[in-house]
């Protein structure tokens, strides 16, 4: 198991970003995937047509999102928080991800770099 931990900048404040990562609409517009997705700790999500899967766990407002992403069997659960911070460009994201399985390690830091945060860069920019 490995972890991941990376900042990223993006040119919309924080609360513009919170909600295009916490509402289904906003994600379909930066993903061009319909996305299931709550703010309702408990509740499950699915991004990417099911590509990646989990359980929301955590939410404050226009700040913080943690998630538990599923792997199959694991023995620890492999977490996802993510916490903004207003920066002079905008938003600064930070991007903590534990308990990645060896085998899917660069599939999903590539995931984030380019796929995540890579698009929703994009899509601000633009």
């Amino acid at each position: 198991m490995k972890d991941y931990k990376k900042h990223f900048v993006i040119t919309a404040p924080p609360e513009d970003v919170y909600r295009a990562l916490t509402l289904p609409a906003t994600i379909q517009l930066w993903t061009g995937e319909k996305a299931v997705m709550s703010t309702e700790p408990g509740s499950e999500f699915s991004l990417w047509d099911g590509s990646i899967e989990g359980m929301n766990l955590e939410f404050e407002a226009d700040r913080k999102i943690v998630q538990q992403w599923y792997f199959g069997e694991q023995e620890e659960p492999s977490i996802v928080t993510i916490i903004l911070h207003p920066h002079k460009k905008g938003t600064s994201a930070e991007l903590r991800h534990t308990n990645i399985p060896d085998e899917d390690y660069d599939n999903i830091t590539g995931g984030w770099n380019e796929a995540y945060f890579g698009a929703l860069i994009d899509f601000y920019t633009e």
